[in-house]
């Protein structure tokens, strides 16, 4: 990810990535989009037309490379936090997406009610932790690493919202497969789970899953790990064709 010194406010920072064709606004401090992110955006399916969501999109770290990767569907942002939602608005606004891009200000939850069965494909990259887990994070980045609405509760709003059989996608940590899994099961079927690992000789510490609303229950498909770094620390051709924009196959 690079940095653009023509900031647009003192708190913010103008970065690209995508090799500078995506362009985010983020937080100078707290909470900034990562290779999470753009592990998420690779991983959504191709989708010509049709609508896609992301609960709880920040400031578009992963909704607005998507959106550039797809970009012949609709795409709808909702992030609780105000300030940060007008980011996300603001870097749809500098990629030029119109109203391709909507982002808008609501609790996933609740926002989703009103909207069963409508999108295409549903994506999120839910905060990580528990309250009373972890040590009180830096200034900023509580809404994006402490969970404010349980993740079942996050599934449950993801798959209200996904129109039958259709994906629902998210990263997350590998500690939390299991939590994970039990929620799908109930509603969804054709369940994937991609582990992702630093090093090829550590544990994976994230999960890319995949599932399809309304399928019957059949074998869960446990692929093998997405190495990130090599063991000298470079970053190994798959992580690097995701920091370009090119898609996971999986």
């Amino acid at each position: 990810m690079s940095r653009d010194p023509d900031t647009p406010a003192p708190d913010t920072t103008r970065d690209t990535v995508y090799q500078g064709r995506v362009t985010l606004v983020q937080p100078a401090a707290g909470f900034r989009a990562g290779f999470d992110s753009l592990v998420l955006a690779a991983a959504l399916p191709a989708l010509e037309k049709g609508e896609a969501l992301e609960l709880g999109c920040g400031c578009g770290g992963a909704l607005l490379p998507a959106a550039f990767r797809l970009s012949g569907a609709a795409f709808t942002g909702i992030e609780q936090d105000a300030a940060i939602a007008a980011l996300a608005r603001k870097g749809a606004d500098l990629n030029s997406f119109g109203a391709r891009v909507t982002v808008e200000t609501a609790e996933a939850s609740a926002w989703v009610q009103a909207h069963e069965n409508r999108f295409d494909l549903v994506f999120a990259n839910p905060p990580y932790f528990e309250p009373g887990k972890i040590s009180e994070p830096g200034a900023g980045k509580a809404g994006a690493y402490i969970e404010s609405l349980p993740l079942e509760g996050w599934v449950k709003a993801m798959l209200h919202a996904a129109k039958p059989r259709a994906p629902v996608i998210l990263i997350h940590r590998a500690a939390e497969l299991a939590r994970l899994l039990t929620q799908l099961d109930r509603q969804a079927g054709d369940i994937t789970v991609l582990p992702i690992a630093s090093k090829a000789d550590e544990p994976a510490r994230r999960v890319l899953v995949r599932a399809r609303k309304g399928l019957k229950r059949g074998p869960l498909t446990l692929l093998p790990p997405l190495v990130s770094h090599d063991a000298a620390g470079a970053r190994t051709p798959a992580a690097q064709a995701i920091v370009e924009g090119h898609p996971i196959v999986w």
